[in-house]
């Protein structure tokens, strides 16, 4: 069985052919659910947790990293519900997070632009003018949200295991592709794959609980030993306080069992 994201634009259909890939193979289907999810347990407004991870970062997202711990608990909530397998995620953000979870069928729905329009139209009873403006705005949001936060592009083709273009499919016969396409062996969920997805969001279960504190930091985790580190420059190497600080908030997270902390600076982060 697999994990299934769905990347789309909006009035692309992708929601619509998410929900009949679900329906298809006995999946649960989720979206709004994980901003649902992260509200709740991080204490944070759904609205600005929905604003963090579809606008475009502003300035003062940049100085406050506001969005940083918005993506984090949005990752953590994603993850832990990934781990129950057989799910279709439909909506931004998902396929950014298990680039490299081998069981996972990263999927992008695209819609010629008319058919968009068209659509906008329809359901705000707007112009056609307007229409188009909305859209570019939305794109433009989205992928400069990406690029902000990843370097990434959604717009790029490699980031997926398919692209399907809806000019000349019915919502059904795009859905019929990817259950196809995710009953593959090569998307099968096996015991490597099903643990490394579990350190996956064990490490962001972490993350999500310092993030606050100690924004520029990694964690990564392996059975429950994690490692926490720090961005070059961003603390103090001979700060005890902040170690012991760290080392108290990660045990505190279910699943740990040890925590390593290592505030020697590094220049890049590993995943």
């Amino acid at each position: 069985m697999a994990i299934i994201t769905v990347s789309r634009g909006s009035y692309s259909g992708g929601k619509q052919v998410a929900e009949k890939v679900a329906q298809k193979l006995g999946y649960a289907c989720i979206s709004r659910e994980i901003l649902l999810d992260a509200s709740e347990t991080f204490n944070i407004p759904e609205l600005r947790l929905a604003r963090a991870i579809h606008d475009a970062p502003t300035l003062l997202d940049r100085f406050s990293n506001g969005k940083e711990r918005y993506i984090a608990y949005i990752e953590s909530a994603l993850l832990d519900l990934m781990c129950e397998d057989n799910i279709v995620y439909h909506g931004l953000a998902g396929h950014f997070f298990v680039q490299k979870v081998d069981h996972a069928l990263k999927v992008r729905i695209t819609a010629a632009m008319q058919n968009r329009v068209w659509a906008e139209m329809q359901a705000n009873r707007v112009s056609e003018k307007e229409a188009l403006k909305t859209l570019k705005a939305d794109d433009d949001q989205r992928r400069g949200w990406s690029r902000w936060l990843y370097g990434i592009d959604t717009a790029d083709a490699s980031l997926y295991d398919l692209v399907i273009h809806m000019e000349r499919l019915t919502p059904d016969e795009a859905a019929d592709i990817i259950c196809s396409t995710a009953c593959l062996s090569r998307f099968a969920t096996t015991e490597e794959s099903r643990m490394r997805l579990r350190d996956q969001a064990l490490a962001a279960r972490v993350r999500a609980a310092l993030v606050d504190r100690f924004p520029d930091i990694a964690v990564n985790a392996e059975g429950g030993a994690v490692r926490v580190r720090v961005k070059s420059g961003a603390m103090d190497v001979h700060n005890a306080p902040a170690e012991a600080e760290i080392q108290e908030l990660a045990m505190g997270v279910k699943g740990v069992q040890s925590v390593a902390v290592d505030l020697k600076p590094i220049l890049m982060f590993d995943d």
